[in-house]
Parts: C-alpha cells; sequence; structure tokens
C-alpha cells in the first residue's frame, strides 16, 4: 500500500519535524550555545531579581496589592515571576500592554511576566517600573 500522507494542515502536526523548522532549531541552539547557558542562567537571576525588586516597590507604595506568588528561592523557580493581584489586576495588565510590556494574564487575577536572558534587557525590566508608576 505504501505511505499515505495525512491531508491538509493535519499532515504537517505529527511525524519527523521538516528541514525548514529543523533550521530554527539549529540556529537557536547555535545561539544558545554562544551565549552560553551558564551566563544566561546568570543573567536570568539577576534579570528575575530586579524585576522582583521593581514589583516589591511598587507594592509598598500601592497598599500591597501585589502577592509574588513564585518562589523566592532562584533554585526553585526559572525567569518568570506570578503575580497575584488583589484588586484591579486585568486593568494592571492592560496598562503594561499599553505601555508594550507583554506578559500573560490568567484568570482570574494573576499577570506572569518572564525576563528572558536571551533578549531581554535590564532597560526592559526598568520599563516595567516606569509603565507601572
Amino acid at each position: 500500500k505504501g505511505f499515505v500522507p495525512m491531508q491538509g494542515a493535519d499532515g504537517w502536526q505529527l511525524s519527523t519535524p521538516t528541514i525548514l523548522s529543523m533550521a530554527c532549531h539549529r540556529a537557536a541552539l547555535e545561539i544558545t550555545d554562544k551565549a552560553g547557558i551558564e551566563n544566561l542562567r546568570k543573567k536570568s537571576i539577576k534579570l528575575t531579581q530586579y524585576l522582583r525588586f521593581i514589583l516589591e516597590e511598587f507594592n509598598l507604595k500601592n497598599d500591597n496589592i501585589l502577592n509574588i506568588i513564585t518562589p523566592k528561592n532562584v533554585e526553585e523557580s526559572g525567569c518568570q515571576l506570578s503575580i497575584l493581584v488583589e484588586k484591579n489586576g486585568k486593568e494592571l495588565f492592560d496598562k503594561l500592554i499599553q505601555h508594550r510590556i507583554i506578559g500573560d494574564w490568567r484568570e482570574p487575577n494573576v499577570i506572569r511576566l518572564s525576563p528572558v536572558p536571551l533578549y531581554n534587557t535590564f532597560e526592559d525590566i526598568f520599563r516595567v517600573g516606569e509603565a507601572l508608576s
């Protein structure tokens, strides 16, 4: 009978990745290798701690409406902070989006921000603080 390919887009969902998608993976791996995974982790920790500091400063001035639910211990988390917002969370999230700060909204009241060390900068984190003020 031989090979009978699936019709339409479904045929691209399974099996061996295409050469084009593998080329993208290769490029991404080369960039990561050049940066160095240890260097990326160090920068990840610094960016995330700086973001935590910015959020904690905002919190002190705003009736403690935020609760960072991501573990504080850097060995227990990656480069994402999940922030439980006690009131007006969606409005706060929308304000960040208006300032071109891209995060993730999770119902009912969690904002997730991820400072990715490969392409985010300390200036990006500073901009979060500016957007919140």
